[in-house]
């Protein structure tokens, strides 16, 4: 399938598609038709139910820049991420609150999706992990990192399917007291939150968040106790990834998120923000085939606690996107020297701000604004939208913007994108 994704890669004259998506997985060729919204439901807003919202991203259409359908769920499971199949056939989604995961068909109608299975034994099957948080395509399988466990507590897990949906292993994050066999720079929490390959070098690395007895708090209680403000990710872990067992834990503090790859055929690094510290760090392999950890940028301005959140990586490895929850900016950082990250743009999207995807192209550029349910903010500034804008290496120019309230459909979170040309006539 990589060998397929690479060979559409090299014929292709217009590319798109995000660029923080599996390297397993097949890519989109020309500009994206769809932008697909993972979204949480509202009570009392619409059919209140978490759903799949399809917006239409053809400039030749008539319906461009608004919302076309959406599939609900049934319910509020606190929607978050999700992810393709490595076949693009069928797109994964997570809730974190019960840990179901909803799986729809996007091929045989793109712009309409269809929810065809709910996995709802994630925790029996698993041995206990819980919150699933992402998919992520491996070849014929899917790979989900949970967030927690079924006691909230925290420790976490990877826990693979088959693109069928069928259970097949779980691997528990390492800690102190069962590092099964990795080597511990300063402490092994067992947190968990993204998971990204690098193929070529057989590594996988993974970052640490919270467990569900924090992430389901309201925001404002969770940080008065000072106690439960212990409870979050410092480390991020570096696997063999065909073994699947842990290599190194490395000391990464402020609670490290999303995690991006470099995609150069030589680069052999990582970034990831923090969310506590607000810094951006560098994860790396030297010339002797070590890997560490190490912050490289700050991310506004610290001490105001912006809190970042998602990242995106542009296709050549040049320019790294961020955005920051609390003050709802994106800033844009020239990462041509990934050991000098260098700020180059900044500008405010919104009251809040989440998620970024960019197209492969780094063209075209979206955010979302919800982060938790019980996380956004209150009152006039939870404002609840996606945005579209280019990109042309200077500045953001406004393409479309949508009020999924006013729309009555909830609280946009993960976007990924579809193409009708990737399933034939």
């Amino acid at each position: 399938m990589l060998c397929a994704a690479s060979s559409l890669l090299a014929t292709s004259s217009v590319r798109a598609d995000e660029t923080c998506q599996s390297p397993y997985m097949a890519k989109i060729t020309g500009i994206e038709d769809f932008v697909y919204v993972w979204t949480l439901g509202v009570e009392g807003l619409g059919d209140g139910s978490d759903k799949l919202v399809t917006v239409d991203a053809r400039e030749s259409s008539p319906t461009f820049g608004k919302p076309i359908h959406a599939a609900p769920v049934g319910g509020r499971h606190e929607a978050h991420h999700g992810g393709f199949t490595d076949d693009r056939r069928q797109f994964w989604a997570a809730g974190l609150s019960d840990s179901r995961i909803f799986i729809f068909d996007v091929a045989s109608d793109p712009a309409e999706p269809r929810l065809v299975k709910v996995i709802d034994d994630f925790v029996e099957k698993s041995g206990g992990a819980a919150g699933p948080h992402g998919a992520y395509a491996l070849p014929g399988r899917m790979l989900i990192p949970s967030l927690s466990n079924r006691d909230g507590t925290g420790r976490a897990a990877l826990v693979e399917y088959s693109n069928e949906g069928e259970y097949v292993a779980t691997h528990w994050l390492p800690t102190d007291a069962a590092p099964n066999g990795a080597r511990i720079e300063a402490g092994a929490d067992g947190y968990g939150y993204d998971a990204r390959v690098l193929p070529r070098r057989n590594v996988m690395l993974t970052s640490s968040f919270t467990g569900l007895d924090n992430y389901m708090r309201p925001l404002g209680e969770l940080m008065k106790d000072a106690e439960a403000m212990k409870r979050f990710g410092q480390t991020m872990v570096l696997w063999d990834f065909h073994a699947r067992t842990p290599r190194t834990v490395l000391s990464v503090p402020g609670v490290p998120l999303e995690i991006r790859w470099a995609w150069g055929p030589r680069h052999t690094y990582a970034f990831t923000s923090t969310a506590l510290t607000a810094k951006l760090w560098l994860v790396r392999e030297d010339e002797r085939g070590a890997w560490s950890a190490k912050p490289v940028a700050e991310i506004g301005d610290p001490a105001k606690l912006p809190v970042p959140v998602d990242i995106s990586l542009s296709a050549d490895d040049r320019t790294l996107f961020v955005d920051t929850f609390m003050d709802g900016t994106t800033r844009v950082f020239d990462v041509s020297d990934p050991d000098r990250p260098r700020q180059i743009y900044e500008k405010k999207i919104g009251a809040q701000l989440n998620m970024v995807s960019q197209s492969w192209d780094g063209k075209r550029i979206y955010y979302t604004s919800s982060l938790l349910a019980n996380w956004d903010k209150t009152g006039a500034e939870n404002e609840q939208f996606l945005k579209a804008y280019t990109w042309n290496g200077k500045e953001l120019a406004a393409r479309f913007a949508i009020d999924f309230t006013a729309e009555r459909l909830g609280r946009p979170h993960m976007m990924a994108f579809g193409s009708a040309s990737l399933y034939g006539p």
